[in-house]
């Protein structure tokens, strides 16, 4: 493969391949890499144009860490550290052009490629021998075009007013590194659990899964059990479910379907210097055997549930800092998805790969804004494209997330609140309190009782 060296440090790929690049993160996603998957998907061009099938591939994921900018934009950046080498500016519709001529076939197998859970020799993440993953579902909203609107619906919003159209995104996410494991799509008139099941594939005897009270239905259970995976799902505390045995923690046995049900009842109680919380939880899960698998700790690890939350705040507030997504069809919304998720999991896999480097750094401590600033520094650059001979797994960026490590993680609490002034839940006022508190929480285990 040809390259042309811009500098003594980086290089890049020749002619007009040279756009052809994501900064540093191009390790983790190489030339010979793209190139692959766009043979196997059939979308290698035919004759050598002025953007390229490789180019629009990181054209795609370069526009995923610049989401404010149009793709005309984002091609200037991707040239910025390139002023040695004879470019040529392609035009607004050659950019287009270039993307419909891929396809989204590309962009979904490079992501079947970088997903899955980032390896780590953290114990984050694992919990006696189990991987922990917890899989939750989101809105993503979409441009109001009529090609859109034929596929995604709006929903009405709480004072009757229609939002933009929406797609509803699922995700299967490792907890502790929040890399994604897998992830499906579509129309948001297709609710989770639909979309759930076809996520079930990805699910592994020795994982452990974790889902919110809309994952209890029973004919999930039992499908997503039968893959081998042990499952924590809370459930509703009213829920009828005769017991067939009790167990010496308090905790029954039951049946839903097919499948056996430890059933855990716990009263968790929240207290602030402004206020007491207290609720009562009832989860179910796989793991039958209290002294292999106590009830205090269940309880306690149910709570990573919301890492799946904190991946879905970085991609929407952080990389798209609450825009739309830019495609006007849904060829071209599919298509940006993809690269929106390889580009999450590229910089997941980038932090994960700094702290794994730092023997007892918590995965939790990577910063991910600290990631994508410097990540798009990266690119703008042109830097670190070419690996060295000696290969540095930490990088630039790994470099920054280490040197501004986030505290560790302390117990604090802030009620739920609707921040966005268009949103189909009705906002509680302005005398809202925003503030955060420190908070204790302590757990008793109730005899349950179904």
């Amino acid at each position: 493969m040809e390259q042309a060296a811009i500098s003594e440090r980086f290089g890049v790929a020749a002619g007009v391949f040279a756009p052809g690049h994501i900064g540093e993160l191009t390790r983790i996603v190489p030339f010979e890499m793209v190139d692959e998957v766009l043979a196997q998907t059939g979308a290698v061009q035919s004759r050598v144009r002025l953007v390229p099938a490789r180019v629009t591939v990181y054209l795609l994921l370069a526009g995923a860490l610049f989401t404010g900018l149009g793709y005309g934009q984002v091609f200037d950046r991707l040239c910025a550290g390139l002023a040695d080498l004879p470019l040529v500016r392609p035009s607004g519709s050659a950019l287009r052009q270039a993307r419909q001529r891929l396809g989204q076939a590309p962009m979904k197998a490079l992501f079947d490629l970088v997903s899955g859970p980032a390896a780590t020799a953290a114990a984050a993440g694992w919990w006696r021998g189990l991987r922990v993953v917890a899989v939750d579902g989101t809105l993503l909203p979409v441009p109001d075009c009529p090609a859109n609107l034929a596929v995604f619906t709006r929903q009405r919003l709480g004072n009757g007013i229609s939002g933009y159209p929406q797609l509803r995104l699922v995700a299967l996410v490792a907890c502790g590194t929040r890399s994604v494991i897998g992830a499906v799509f579509g129309p948001a008139t297709t609710g989770e659990l639909e979309y759930t099941r076809r996520l079930a594939g990805h699910l592994r005897a020795g994982m452990l899964l974790l889902g919110d009270r809309n994952f209890s239905a029973a004919a999930l259970l039992n499908q997503l059990a039968a893959t081998g995976t042990e499952l924590l799902v809370r459930c509703k505390s009213g829920r009828n479910l005769p017991p067939v045995a009790r167990c010496r923690d308090g905790s029954v046995l039951a049946r839903i379907g097919a499948l056996t049900v430890r059933v855990i009842d716990a009263e968790i109680t929240i207290r602030t210097a402004h206020s007491t919380r207290t609720g009562h939880y009832r989860l179910l899960t796989t793991l039958t055997d209290p002294a292999a698998h106590p009830a205090g700790e269940l309880i306690r690890l149910y709570h990573e549930r919301w890492e799946t939350e904190t991946t879905y705040a970085e991609l929407k507030t952080t990389i798209l800092g609450g825009r739309v997504l830019r495609a006007r069809t849904p060829t071209g919304v599919e298509q940006e998805v993809w690269a929106l998720l390889t580009a999450y999991q590229v910089l997941r896999t980038a932090m994960t790969d700094a702290t794994d480097s730092v023997p007892g750094t918590d995965p939790d401590r990577a910063g991910f804004t600290t990631a994508l600033s410097c990540a798009r520094d990266q690119l703008v650059l042109a830097a670190g494209i070419i690996a060295d001979t000696a290969i540095d797994l930490v990088g630039v960026i790994g470099r920054n997330v280490l040197a501004q490590l986030l505290p560790q993680r302390r117990v604090r609490t802030k009620d739920r609140i609707v921040k966005r002034a268009i949103s189909k839940y009705n906002a509680r006022g302005p005398a809202i309190d925003r503030t955060t508190y420190k908070a204790t929480i302590s757990i008793n285990m109730l005899t349950a009782n179904p």
